[in-house]
């Protein structure tokens, strides 16, 4: 704990902290109470547009960030009992269609022409919500945390209508006030607009934004000054109950369909304005997307995403503790191999400065698996400090048998309990330029014979041209995270990282420059086990297509026997070293064509003094906003000596989509990897009948490539509506 005091100390003390008043404190937007009913039709008709106040003159941010941006754009806002309204009108600046993938809720924003509203309704630059449109009028909205990053996995109940001119598309918007946290009677909003226009691959935005971050960065907020504060949102109790019926059958096995229904509901009661209960009974997943598969040829678990939407709605709040590999609460691992029963969520604000989140989730028993009923549970704490910076506190625990007679002792296969308990400090410069993060965490567990630690920190720099990360990382042996993600214990780890951009006065280029970094992982006892030296160099054009070229050494020391190609055959010995070096290159195009492209390749060595050549590539086609086509593939050959001599895996994964209209979705994905010698088929349908109410039929096939056999297959019909009490 005295380690994790001085690396505090280290990181953060020598950082002059200024408590200097807002950066874009001078652009501000005045909002007034609308004096006529205002319709969602993309048409700036009403008095209250004609009346209201116009952001306009918006500043470029890409490619450059030192004048006015060549396209106009002109924001207006208002509000009533219960709804924020927001009328834009974006100009072309030039000749030729609008461009957009499809009509896709949540899309990718450097693919599509679009503007976006991004709030900070408690004015502390870190928290707020993001809505917008592409231009064909596909929905944008998320959660924001950390001062400028979206959660798109955030769905609410909102309305919009895009209108398509010679000259101009219009975006026009309703938003509840039930839909969004709020402070009572607060009269300034922190808000900036964005608008990106691809055939002049112009990016920009009303209040001053600096290249280097992103448009959303909450510390360039200007202010959207309120004629009398916005009204209470009232009442806010929403039921979501849903319905499916579906079947299953394991053919590989011989076994008979078996059929299935389920019942469930969710509910969210808003408690007061900034403060959200969230319940679920019987939750089902089954309409969640299939996990994009990878050849897996690491030694450590592969990490992929949450996808399920109880979980992931102020995510951050329980799952950005810590860092990517060392993560004390993954929501993924409950209700992994069991079935959830019930849950309850608390998140939001208290006031300004502070914010806390409690979650509780029991699954149940199978007997056939050996695992008790389970209880997961993780309460946070956050307290806003300094200008931007945070510090939260955690307390995440799985506890065995609650509320059900547990297993026989010497049956079950977990220990009794598991806990983690930790402490955080996120710093933010006010104008962004430097953050970083140190944290400390202990836990608990009947089954290691002593308790775990980990304190990590790390310190980043991004100016105009230069920046750096300096990241050090300690975890000791017996720590463990069984309602969490830390693949590798029992090391440090340290990780400096450097580069520079030069932003040439080119029509061609936006941007180039080097990259170093070094990554390097000791056991306890300081001997050192694994090494990463990466040199880069990377070309960004004007055309938003970038092109890297890298260079690798690296040297590992196995603490375990691993088998190089993953495939549960001969393995190395624990105790080798191995060391090599890779070269490769990576590109991908230009998104405003309709074909698109991407690739990218590695060669160079591998364990046991072999060799390892690696090629993948993404082909993508659209129809806008209609229909898109995407074919990605990747190629591994690796040679080794005999026993495993030459290996081959192909992983192919073609997407079709296709978006009939904003509230009609069809998903084909398939996926076929030779690793695991599994062809994958999920085709998804959505109809969003309502607004957040929704009707999905989901197939999904699993196949054995050679001979081509069904080995399982499942369809399942389901029913879920918003009800709005």
């Amino acid at each position: 704990m005295k380690k994790a005091i001085l690396m505090v100390l280290i990181c953060f003390g020598l950082i002059s902290i200024s408590f200097s008043q807002k950066i874009n404190d001078a652009y501000r937007l005045n909002i007034r109470k609308t004096t006529d009913p205002i319709v969602i039709d993309g048409v700036l008709d009403e008095v209250s547009w004609n009346e209201a106040e116009v952001a306009t003159d918006f500043f470029m941010i890409t490619p450059m960030d030192t004048s006015y941006a060549d396209v106009r754009t002109d924001v207006r806002m208002a509000y009533d009992d219960k709804h924020l309204y927001l009328i834009v009108v974006n100009y072309h600046a030039m000749e030729g269609p609008y461009m957009v993938e499809s009509l896709r809720r949540d899309f990718s924003f450097g693919k599509n022409d679009n503007f976006l509203l991004f709030m900070d309704p408690f004015d502390d630059q870190i928290n707020g919500f993001s809505f917008g449109a592409n231009a064909a009028g596909a929905q944008w909205d998320g959660i924001m945390y950390d001062g400028g990053k979206v959660d798109l996995s955030w769905d609410n109940k909102w309305e919009s209508k895009v209108k398509n001119y010679e000259d101009r598309w219009v975006f026009e918007a309703s938003i509840p006030f039930k839909s969004i946290r709020y402070k009572s009677g607060i009269k300034e909003w922190g808000i900036n607009f964005s608008r990106l226009d691809l055939k002049t691959t112009e990016k920009s935005g009303w209040a001053p934004v600096p290249r280097q971050f992103p448009s959303a960065s909450l510390a360039y907020t200007g202010i959207l000054v309120w004629d009398n504060p916005p009204p209470a949102a009232g009442p806010n109790i929403s039921v979501i109950p849903y319905g499916l019926g579906g079947l299953s059958q394991n053919r590989k096995e011989g076994e008979d369909p078996v059929y299935r229904n389920s019942f469930g509901m969710d509910a969210k009661i808003g408690l007061g304005s900034a403060l959200n209960l969230d319940l679920t009974v019987n939750p089902d997943f089954s309409q969640v997307e299939v996990d994009k598969q990878v050849t897996n040829l690491d030694r450590f678990e592969l990490f992929f995403p949450e996808r399920r939407q109880f979980f992931l709605e102020n995510g951050d709040l329980f799952a950005n503790f810590g860092y990517e590999t060392i993560r004390p609460f993954f929501s993924r691992r409950i209700g992994l191999k069991a079935p959830i029963q019930a849950g309850a969520r608390l998140s939001g604000k208290l006031n300004k400065d502070w914010r806390i989140g409690a979650m509780t989730m029991q699954t149940g028993q199978v007997e056939e698996e050996n695992l008790d009923a389970q209880n997961f549970s993780v309460l946070t704490l956050q307290r806003r400090v300094l200008a931007r910076s945070n510090l939260s506190a955690i307390v995440v625990t799985r506890q065995a048998g609650m509320f059900t007679p547990p297993l026989p002792e010497d049956s079950v296969s977990t220990s009794e309990y598991d806990r983690n308990v930790g402490l955080e400090f996120n710093y933010a410069s006010s104008n962004n330029l430097w953050t970083g993060k140190a944290f400390v965490l202990k836990s608990f567990n009947p089954m290691t014979g002593g308790d775990g630690l980990v304190y990590a920190a790390n310190l980043r720099y991004t100016s105009g041209n230069l920046y750096w990360n300096l990241q050090h990382e300690y975890v000791s042996e017996n720590y463990t995270a069984e309602v969490g993600y830390v693949p590798r214990t029992g090391f440090y780890k340290i990780n400096p990282l450097v580069g520079y951009l030069f932003f040439p006065e080119s029509k061609k280029i936006l941007s180039h420059g080097p990259e170093f970094s070094t990554k390097s992982f000791f056991d306890t006892k300081m001997n050192q086990t694994d090494n990463e030296t990466y040199v880069s160099y990377k070309v960004r054009f004007r055309t938003q297509s970038v092109f890297t070229t890298w260079f690798a050494h690296d040297y590992i020391k196995l603490l375990k026997p691993f088998d190089p190609t993953n495939l549960g055959g001969e393995k190395l010995q624990a105790g080798t070293e191995h060391q090599w070096f890779a070269w490769g290159t990576e590109f991908t195009s230009k998104p405003q064509s309709i074909f698109t492209y991407a690739f990218v390749s590695r060669l160079g060595g591998y364990y046991a003094d072999g060799n390892r050549y690696n090629v993948s590539g993404e082909l993508g086609y659209r129809f806008q906003p209609y229909f898109s086509m995407t074919l990605n593939a990747n190629y591994n050959e690796i040679h080794l000596t005999e026993p495993w001599g030459i290996t081959t895996f192909w992983l192919v994964g073609p997407r079709l989509d296709l978006t009939l209209t904003n509230k009609f979705f069809v998903t084909a994905f398939v996926q076929y990897n030779e690793q695991v010698d599994n062809i994958n088929l999920n085709t998804r349908v959505q109809w969003r009948f309502k607004p957040a109410s929704d009707i999905f039929l989901v197939f999904t096939d699993n196949y054995l490539p050679a001979p081509f056999f069904a080995k399982d297959r499942s369809v399942v019909l389901k029913f879920t509506y918003w009800w709005n009490i």
